[in-house]
């Protein structure tokens, strides 16, 4: 039984919201998708050392307090690799079926 389905989309920018309509037999199901940009490597409060090890520390704790205080209607699907020397992480976030 196939449960995922990779499809490839022509690239959106930030707060653009995707919707994909997949049709089985003459069932529809509606998704929408947003991607978002949560800041990854900056100067804040969380950046205190200049070592590998404090600086990766940030990032995730950055990211994971984004993460967790984000919109509830909205479900993590993908975190992406971001660049080398990135100053943001895209993260995709599928809405919630209600």
């Amino acid at each position: 039984m196939l449960r995922e389905l990779c499809v490839p989309m022509p690239h959106f920018r930030e707060e653009e919201i995707a919707e994909i309509i997949l049709k089985i037999g003459q069932d529809e199901m509606k998704y929408h998708f947003r991607v978002e940009s949560f800041p990854w490597d900056c100067e804040d409060d969380l950046s205190t050392g200049y070592d590998e090890l404090s600086k990766s520390l940030a990032r995730i704790t950055r990211l994971k307090s984004a993460i967790e205080n984000y919109d509830p209607e909205w479900e993590l699907i993908q975190i992406f690799t971001p660049v080398e020397n990135s100053k943001y992480i895209q993260v995709l976030y599928r809405k919630r079926k209600t």
